[in-house]
Order: C-alpha cells, then structure tokens, then sequence
C-alpha cells in the first residue's frame, strides 16, 4: 500500500471484516457484493478498490441484484434519516416529485422493483425522462440498465468512504 492512499482507504483496509461488511452494507446492500470487494482487502488505490466493486458488480445474480435494489428508496422520496439517498436525490425540485412517485409505481408494477438511476449530478426532469423511457423496457434491458446504474451510486459511495472513513462502525459506538 502507498502512503499516498486517502486516510478513508487506509482505514477500510485496517478494519476486521465485521466492520467492513458494515461499512460495504451502507454502500450496497447485496451481501455477495460486499463479500466480494471485503474479499480483495488491502487496496493500494481507490482505482484498485472502484475495479474489485465493478467486478463484483458483475458477478451478481438476478438475487444479488434484488437484494442491493431493495434498500434504494424510490427516486422523489429519499429514505427519511438516510442522508446519502437525500444528497443524491438533491436534484429533484418539489414540483417533480408526484409525477416522479406516480411514474415509479407504474414502473415497479411492471419490473418488479423500484426503479434505480443513479441519481447524483442530474435534475428531476433528467430522472423523469429516463423514467419515461425505461418504464418500456423489457426484463432483461432493464436490468442490464440497473446493474450500470447500480455500479455508478456504489462507485460514487465508495469514493466517498475512501475519501471520509475516520471511523469504523464499532469505534463510533463506543
């Protein structure tokens, strides 16, 4: 490892794997996931950290997919008390966000699961088109679509906690 990692991945490297697959749960909820890229434990970068998470992003089932989509709030009401689904959600205006929960509904109606963007850096209206679109999507597009997506959020919150982690989970409740 080089002295130039970010203090947040030194960290991440240093804790017991408890705490690791904590810290990978707040990221992702799929736990093939987070096993995967605990697994690949120490990285000497965050290039080599974000490349073990595409991997593992890869290598999930239909299952694995479910379970990490299952955590996400659907895009217009971010998770109350979660404020990394508020700060990517940031982009939707008020005035957006019924159409944005009516258009949701008829999605998961049709695919099963909420629908999944990675919703950091784009405005509601970006989020409704592509809703728009998608909600026509057939199975298999869709998903395709959603592990891209999925891979960008955790990409984004990985960098986050490699830039940020100053303490484990077990550290903070002592």
């Amino acid at each position: 490892m080089t002295s130039s990692a970010p203090p947040g991945l030194t960290r991440f490297n240093a804790v017991d794997d408890r705490d690791a697959a904590a810290l990978l749960r707040e990221v992702c909820a799929s736990r093939a996931w987070g096993a995967a890229v605990a697994a690949g434990r120490p990285y000497a970068t965050v290039g080599e950290l974000l490349d073990a998470a595409d991997a593992a992003m890869a290598g999930l089932t239909a299952a694995d997919l479910a379970e990490a989509m299952a955590a996400h709030p659907p895009i217009g009401r971010p998770a109350p008390g979660d404020p990394a689904s508020a700060r990517e959600q940031r982009g939707v205006r008020d005035a957006e966000r019924a159409e944005l929960l009516e258009l949701n509904l008829a999605y998961q109606e049709r695919h099963g699961h909420v629908f999944l963007i990675c919703a950091t850096g784009r405005t509601g209206e970006e989020m409704l088109a592509a809703l728009r679109e998608r909600i026509h999507h057939d199975a298999h597009t869709e998903r395709d679509i959603v592990r891209t997506e999925l891979g960008k959020i955790n990409r984004i919150r990985l960098n986050r906690l490699a830039e940020t982690l100053t303490e484990t989970p077990a550290e903070g409740e002592r």
